[in-house]
């Protein structure tokens, strides 16, 4: 028997799961209950990550504190899961004193091996709320290409990678303050002392060969220090002999996965230890999504073998999931959430439905909402839970609903069972796909047997009934067969199959001795045939069109506002390219005689020769801003999606140098 500790990703306190939190935590549950299914000792772990910037944010918002927010989000979360039908031995959250305690002991055994030092370094501090920013809480212009309202870190536009601090006319997203620079001192962890131990763990086949590929890259490029470290004020858990500093969630995240099964063990009298320390002979599995894989598998596991911890066996990284071909959408309702998912379908259809997309790559996971109806109703319900439906009511009518006791066809029988180790290869590797495949097609022997046979044409010939119950009774077995097979994926149609076959739950080993002799229950449908109006509403039903980038903002000004903006006819001097920025123009403009340096992202849809001489509209009273290019004395304005598409407000032919524009 083989001892196995599987965990998923946590998902994040300060969100609703959607669509894609639930890729994942299906595919780890398919496997785990696999595992249990086959008789080994296998715990599925898992936790809400709670700490963060944006946890303690978002409880100052709804003026409650961080610790109210992350027990209402683990509970709503909970609700979500279970509904799909996902199993934990231990769900539990990442701000617990087990954690705390284990954060803090890996941390000293860092310590203790020279593997931390300090380093000060500059950051972007927001003055207004008096805190340094986080990448994702600063927008402003890429460095690179010009294209506006980007990220701290990279460009969505050109796909450009950037620090923060070199970003053009940055704006805090917490209170849309202009940072400035501030230095600080951050812990660091030493992670390019484990660079020969990496190289060795992540080619020894824990990963997938496409992850080791990946991860190579980064290796052969030489790692950097891993900055753990976060500046109060932050919710999370101070670093020891430490005033203000905090233990990045990256850090005290995956310790999560530690802590929550400490938590179980201390109340199901496990030994922990039997799993966790260097020489465990147990096995540890970790499910992620490929965005998340540097810290699984280059920072988690240096940081576990320098603490004297054992490492992951295996960490199966899956892809991404896109719906309709593209990106989850708010606007387009494709960013659908667990809640509103399960409103509309039977969970149990997007466990089938992954199942059916899912391999050992990480290949990205589409939905595709047409695919999706045919799939259930073509294979769920016209394949499978058709079997029973075309034999129960002649195994009612005419047998009392108890099946033969012996079986017309041993040799078909033999055949479904002997695709067990099949099957088993495809569960262990992650291979759901093939595993529905393998189904479906014995699913379809069966339908073809049935038709071949035609009981309900038997039934009506006086003497055939004997045939007719050897005919069901083998159909009945064959069904019961795929329902063990497929028990990991839909464990909720096949726990209504298990009522149908009279209570017993199935086990692994049922493939081989058929069901004779046996009463079963009334059948009851198993299943319903879904639509594609089911579709339509639950799309509309997850729009939000107000996160629209079309969408006006919904923060109203005064009128007292708008008349401090002094909006003023200028004249272009001079415009020319800005070196390093293949977006970005450097305007100096007339206003009044008075020169002024602007920058703007227009070098797309303007060339720079034919805007010189040119009337432009500009905010005058804008605070000149310090960019990397030098300083910028205003703002002109344009308007347009960006790229080619975006045009400069011109004033009217008659309008002079300095005139105020209303």
């Amino acid at each position: 028997m083989r001892r196995i500790l599987v965990t998923s990703a946590l998902p994040y306190s300060n969100g609703a799961i959607h669509l894609g939190h639930l890729l994942e935590h299906i595919q780890t549950d398919i496997w785990t209950r696999y595992q249990k299914l086959r008789g080994n000792e296998c715990y599925y772990v898992c936790a809400e990550d709670t700490h963060g910037t944006a946890t303690m944010l978002s409880a100052r918002k709804q003026k409650i504190s961080p610790e109210e927010l992350v027990e209402q989000a683990r509970i709503e979360h909970v609700e979500d899961f279970t509904a799909f039908g996902i199993q934990y031995d231990e769900y539990y959250t990442t701000h617990s004193s087990e954690n705390e305690e284990i954060a803090t002991l890996i941390y000293t055994k860092l310590q203790e091996q020279g593997t931390i030092f300090q380093r000060t370094i500059e950051q972007l501090y927001d003055p207004e709320e008096k805190c340094f920013l986080a990448d994702r809480y600063v927008k402003g212009i890429c460095p690179k290409c010009g294209a506006p309202d980007q990220p701290g870190d990279n460009c969505d536009a050109c796909g450009a990678t950037y620090s923060a601090t070199d970003l053009l006319d940055p704006r805090s997203e917490l209170s849309n303050a202009v940072p400035i620079i501030k230095t600080t001192t951050h812990y660091f962890f030493d992670l390019p002392q484990f660079e020969e131990f990496l190289k060795e763990w992540t080619t020894s086949g824990t990963v997938q060969t496409e992850v080791s590929n990946k991860l190579q890259e980064w290796l052969d490029g030489s790692l950097k220090p891993w900055d753990i470290t976060r500046d109060a004020p932050y919710f999370g858990f101070r670093i020891p002999n430490s005033e203000n500093k905090y233990f990045y969630v990256w850090l005290d995240a995956p310790i999560g996965y530690m802590a929550s099964f400490k938590h179980w063990c201390n109340h199901s009298n496990i030994d922990f230890d039997d799993f966790w320390s260097k020489d465990s002979k147990c096995e540890l599995h970790h499910f992620i999504g490929k965005d998340i894989i540097n810290f699984h598998a280059l920072f988690w596991p240096a940081v576990l073998n320098c603490a004297g911890f054992r490492t992951p066996s295996a960490v199966h990284v899956h892809g991404m999931v896109t719906v309709n071909g593209e990106k989850m959408s708010k606007s387009r309702g494709t960013f659908i959430n667990a809640t509103t998912f399960r409103k509309h379908f039977e969970p149990e259809t997007l466990r089938y439905y992954y199942a059916a997309r899912l391999s050992p790559t990480m290949a990205d996971i589409d939905i595709n909402f047409d695919d999706f109806v045919t799939r259930i109703n073509s294979e769920l319900v016209g394949k499978l839970v058709n079997i029973p439906s075309r034999c129960a009511n002649f195994l009612r009518k005419s047998f009392n609903n108890i099946l033969d006791s012996k079986l017309v066809d041993r040799t078909l029988f033999g055949e479904f069972a002997g695709v067990q180790p099949q099957i088993q290869d495809c569960y262990e590797q992650g291979n759901t796909r093939q595993v529905v495949r393998i189904v479906m097609g014995l699913a379809d022997r069966v339908n073809q047997y049935l038709t071949e046979v035609a009981p309900w044409k038997l039934a009506r010939i006086p003497g055939k009934e004997a045939e007719v119950l050897q005919i069901c009774t083998l159909a009945i077995n064959l069904y019961r067969t795929l329902c063990v097979y497929l028990k990991p994926i839909v464990p909720k149609l096949v726990e209504r199959s298990e009522e149908f076959f009279g209570g017993t739950k199935l086990q692994w080993d049922d493939v081989n001795q058929p069901l004779l002799d046996h009463r079963l229950r009334d059948f009851t449908p198993l299943l319903q045939r879904i639509e594609m109006n089911q579709v339509e509403d639950m799309l509309n039903a997850s729009k939000q069109t107000k996160s629209s980038t079309n969408e006006p903002s919904t923060t109203m000004i005064d009128i007292t506002d708008f008349e401090k903006i002094d909006l003023r006819v200028a004249a272009v001097l001079e415009a020319s390219l800005v070196k390093g920025a293949d977006k970005l123009l450097e305007l100096v403009l007339s206003i009044d005689g008075n020169k002024r340096t602007v920058f703007a992202g227009i070098c797309e849809a303007y060339n720079p020769n034919d805007l010189v001489g040119r009337k432009v509209v500009v905010v005058a009273n804008l605070k000149p801003r310090t960019m990397r290019f030098g300083v910028s004395e205003g703002m002109v304005l344009a308007a347009g999606p960006g790229g080619k598409d975006i045009f400069i407000v011109s004033p009217d032919d008659g309008a002079e140098e300095g005139m105020t524009v209303r």
